[in-house]
């Protein structure tokens, strides 16, 4: 079998990273209790979502803390376009549809062939899902913005697991990475590292869990939530074919009050509160990446619009 040959970018990238290690104060020991990252280690990790870069579209399983429950998605993710589409399944027939997000927000399609809304019946694969979303009429997208919730927090996870360029290693020794043990899924050994998540981080936002391989490439990333509850993502597959569909973003889609959310109340297509709703999320602190609250003290109020009779 032939090794395929790297970009100049890669190699570029490669000899940027592994001189910046070499000067860097990283460790070389031994055993299965956290530590320091070596200088390899360290070359490893900041080239992780470089990679994860270049081989998008990737497939992903999404797998996120529900009350009762865990929603499960199986998507396509484009890091290039910052756009997914897929299947989420929550093990309720009623629960279960065609998923898209991106970075502002994320939009639920159910339509059934009458055109009415109702359960779907579960794709034979991720492929026939992608076709699905791309068949939907653009108007049968019910959209929202990210909130609260853990489902929410995963999605936008998913979506800060690559960049176009090296991290930089600098950076991330001074974020105290640590090897926390070497760890074996479907026959492959990983090694496992807790890390800061990738994006600006948050008081109080919890460290990461990465499972990368020997070429740099991420397999598995966890962030643990409160009460032993865990956000998983499982990056399953790279260079999916097809990749992302413009179905959902083809056109603006609606955002409607009456659709039913996927945690079994109307709030899910309406715009976040600023409070998990008390029938989609326990009362838990919530690992959430969004953007810091608008302040009513300096927002310009609107003058009410008055009803024509």
């Amino acid at each position: 079998m032939r090794t395929p040959m790297r970009s100049p970018w890669t190699w570029a990238a490669l000899a940027v990273v592994t001189a910046v290690c070499g000067t860097l104060p990283f460790t070389v020991t031994g055993g299965d209790a956290p530590r320091p990252l070596s200088a390899d280690e360290a070359r490893r990790m900041a080239l992780t979502r470089f990679r994860a870069y270049r081989d998008s579209p990737a497939e992903v399983t999404v797998r996120a803390p529900l009350p009762g429950g865990t929603a499960v998605v199986r998507a396509v993710v484009d890091e290039h376009r910052h756009r997914a589409v897929g299947w989420f399944d929550t093990g309720d027939a009623a629960e279960r549809g065609l998923l898209a997000w991106d970075g502002t927000g994320l939009s639920l399609a159910r339509p059934r062939i009458d055109g009415s809304a109702g359960p779907l019946a579960r794709p034979a694969s991720l492929a026939e899902a992608v076709r699905d979303a791309a068949r939907v009429s653009p108007a049968a997208w019910i959209r929202r913005a990210y909130g609260p919730a853990s489902l929410d927090t995963a999605l936008r996870l998913t979506l800060s697991l690559a960049a176009a360029h090296p991290d930089n290693t600098r950076l991330l020794a001074r974020s105290a990475p640590r090897h926390l043990r070497q760890d074996r899924i479907d026959g492959r050994t990983y090694d496992v590292f807790s890390a800061p998540p990738p994006t600006s981080a948050v008081a109080g936002e919890p460290l990461l869990t990465y499972w990368i391989d020997r070429a740099g490439r991420l397999r598995r990333v966890r962030a643990d939530l409160d009460d032993d509850r865990t956000i998983v993502v499982d990056v399953t597959a790279a260079r999916v074919h097809p990749g992302v569909p413009e179905g959902p973003w083809a056109a603006a889609p609606r955002q409607g009050r009456g659709a039913e959310s996927i945690c079994g109340s109307a709030a899910w297509a309406r715009p976040a509160p600023t409070e998990p709703a008390p029938d989609c999320e326990p009362p838990h602190p919530t690992y959430e990446l969004s953007t810091p609250p608008v302040d009513p003290r300096t927002t310009p109020r609107r003058s009410p619009r008055r009803m024509r009779g």
